[in-house]
């Protein structure tokens, strides 16, 4: 990967459940963490303008600032990449950092495929997001991780514990974080 020097173990994503505590929590993450900025909730306008609130706060903490949205928006924004399904990433954005989303084999190999820069899988462990969704456990989160050609970031009923007991070195939280 040649777009960053090192690639960040410790990821936040935004959702309307951690709104409210976004800034609290990216000034407590290690300086030069991720940030996935979603807030699906939110309007256009409104989400506009409050990814510019968290854009100058994730820059002055250096920490990478993702986009869940076109590579064309994540420009316009000023984003260091995207974030999303594997077949939205492509064709590949160049410049910025692509971050696919995975919950099985297929999905590794379309994050293959995109030459995504890292992928998501999830649910690792049992989440608020998908309530009673089968989550993969250690095990199948392992099988499948090692299929991918890219870094992979856990994601789903992560928090410490949950990433201690993966021993997995990156990670991502929306709840397990805020």
């Amino acid at each position: 990967m040649t777009k960053i020097q090192a690639f960040p173990s410790l990821w936040l994503l935004s959702d309307a459940r951690n709104d409210a505590m976004l800034e609290g929590t990216l000034l407590r993450l290690p300086r030069g963490s991720g940030f996935v900025y979603r807030h699906y909730h939110l309007g256009d306008h409104e989400r506009w303008a409050r990814f510019r609130e968290l854009r100058r706060l994730c820059h002055a903490r250096r920490h990478l600032l993702i986009l869940a949205d076109s590579s064309l928006t994540a420009r316009e924004w000023g984003a260091d990449g995207i974030y999303g399904a594997a077949r939205a990433l492509c064709p590949t954005s160049g410049d910025l950092i692509t971050i696919a989303t995975a919950h099985d084999l297929r999905e590794i190999g379309e994050a293959n495929r995109a030459r995504a820069d890292a992928v998501m899988l999830s649910p690792a462990f049992p989440t608020r997001t998908h309530p009673g969704a089968q989550s993969l456990g250690p095990l199948r989160f392992r099988l499948l991780a090692a299929q991918a050609q890219m870094p992979v970031i856990a994601l789903g009923g992560m928090n410490q514990g949950t990433a201690d007991r993966l021993r997995w070195p990156r990670w991502a939280a929306i709840d397990g974080l805020s």
